[in-house]
């Protein structure tokens, strides 16, 4: 893994701040456009492109007011380079994986900075096989945009940009065609949340034509109002249309579609690891989950380990991140992983965390086995968990903090076998992440508290 601090511009996923403030600002986009179209021209995949063919960028956004300037942005600096785009407006982050490779281009560009509000946003890159680009590439990239000027093309040889009007009907047809032949969603009643963004016209097309029942939240953006008192950060609003309605399952998405959050009959809450306990064990029963492993991180839960201990399932953790858990899986040769949060990754389908694939997925096994969500979801018995925000003005290596650690370290002696602690930086955002786990829920909450005023005092903003 690249040393995250030397680098300027990229975190965990791609680059992302507030909307014209650097380095989310306009200029930067057109840098990066350029950057980007530099560093893919003329080759494929680490080869060269044979002599007359042209490089492409697909390059598709969210549903916040500010995706319009980076979308401009982006296209004049690729164009620039004498590097073609194809624009495909709002569509969930997987989808413009999925079209990278599905349309053969070069390389693919979210604008989109997932669950975080309008005011926010990111670019998040792909290369032409569908896969976040590595670390090693992003900071290639940085290089060349805090670099100088890359030489360009005579006018001759400048890009063009052209829209592709079906690209929301192609990314249905994908999705649809990842739930099983045999099989249809008639008689389930499903509420679908799609937090104002990117998902917003998929989501209920994909449950519709497949037979569903479909009640919408969060279909109408007005590009302020991604996830906006919705979505996956706000599962409760869907809770509670789930019990209005009578709803089978609730599905709530965040603002580009590529996490998801379940809510059962009653009203509760799954989450990514009960998401992940579910489809491991199934696919562990059909005989198709890849070394009886599933790849997650280091925040999720034990509950989620002892789970799929007790099946013969091993878990293999790794940083925070859904990069670092498909690079896990592609390396070790992995098929199913992903995060509490609910990036679910099902390398049999996708490249690419993906919301209503996940969903589908599980909405399958309830289909196969006409059993209602919670009865399922009873596999797993989460530990109690908590995790703690602390703003902070610096980011200095936490293993350099002596006395937090020191503290640390007597907590975890404490816990012994039946907990954990783990901290970190958010790769996005100017915060401290504190996760404290263990068997009694007052005590992982004392702990808790007690290491966010620790680290509050050392650098807190």
């Amino acid at each position: 893994m690249e040393d995250m601090t030397k680098r300027q511009l990229f975190g965990t996923d791609g680059i992302r701040g507030v909307a014209n403030q650097y380095p989310m600002t306009a200029e930067l986009a057109v840098r990066l456009g350029q950057a980007v179209a530099y560093h893919f021209k003329d080759r494929r995949n680490g080869h060269r492109k044979p002599f007359g063919q042209r490089t492409r960028i697909v390059i598709g956004k969210d549903t916040r007011v500010s995706g319009y300037m980076f979308e401009s942005g982006l296209a004049a600096g690729i164009t620039s380079m004498g590097v073609d785009v194809q624009l495909v407006g709002p569509l969930p982050t997987p989808g413009i994986s999925f079209l990278t490779t599905g349309m053969r281009a070069d390389a693919g560009i979210v604008i989109s900075a997932s669950h975080n509000p309008y005011q926010d946003n990111g670019i998040k890159l792909f290369g032409a096989d569908g896969y976040k680009l590595p670390d090693q590439e992003e900071l290639a990239i940085e290089e060349l945009i805090l670099g100088d000027n890359p030489p360009r093309p005579k006018p001759d040889r400048i890009g063009k940009a052209t829209r592709i009007d079906d690209a929301s009907g192609r990314y249905i047809v994908f999705l649809k065609n990842t739930f099983p032949k045999d099989l249809t969603l008639d008689g389930l009643r499903i509420v679908v949340d799609c937090a104002n963004g990117a998902a917003y016209k998929v989501a209920p097309c994909v449950l519709r034509e497949l037979g569903a029942e479909v009640f919408t939240i969060g279909d109408t953006p007005d590009g302020y109002n991604i996830n906006q008192d919705c979505g996956s950060l706000h599962p409760y609003n869907t809770a509670q249309r789930v019990r209005e309605t009578r709803a089978d399952v609730g599905i709530t998405l965040d603002g580009d579609a590529d996490r998801v959050i379940l809510i059962d009959e009653d009203g509760e809450v799954v989450d990514g690891d009960g998401i992940l306990a579910l489809c491991a064990i199934h696919l562990k029963e059909q005989g198709r989950l890849a070394n009886d492993t599933l790849v997650t991180t280091v925040m999720s839960n034990v509950g989620l380990e002892v789970a799929l201990k007790r099946r013969g399932i091993d878990l293999v953790r790794t940083a925070v991140g859904d990069r670092y858990v498909v690079e896990r899986m592609r390396q070790d040769g992995y098929t199913l992983g992903g995060e509490q949060s609910g990036h679910l990754i099902f390398l049999e389908h996708s490249t690419s965390g993906d919301g209503m694939l996940a969903a589908l997925q599980v909405l399958a096994i309830l289909q196969r086995r006409q059993r209602p969500l919670s009865d399922l979801a009873r596999i797993m018995t989460p530990f109690p968990q908590i995790l703690v925000n602390v703003d902070v003005r610096e980011k200095p290596p936490l293993d350099e903090l002596e006395q937090f650690q020191e503290r640390v370290a007597q907590i975890e002696a404490e816990l012994d076998t039946e907990g954990r602690v783990v901290a970190r930086y958010s790769g996005t955002e100017s915060k401290a992440r504190i996760m404290v786990e263990g068997p009694d829920q007052r005590r992982v909450q004392d702990y808790a508290d007690e290491l966010s005023r620790e680290l509050r005092a050392l650098i807190g903003a």
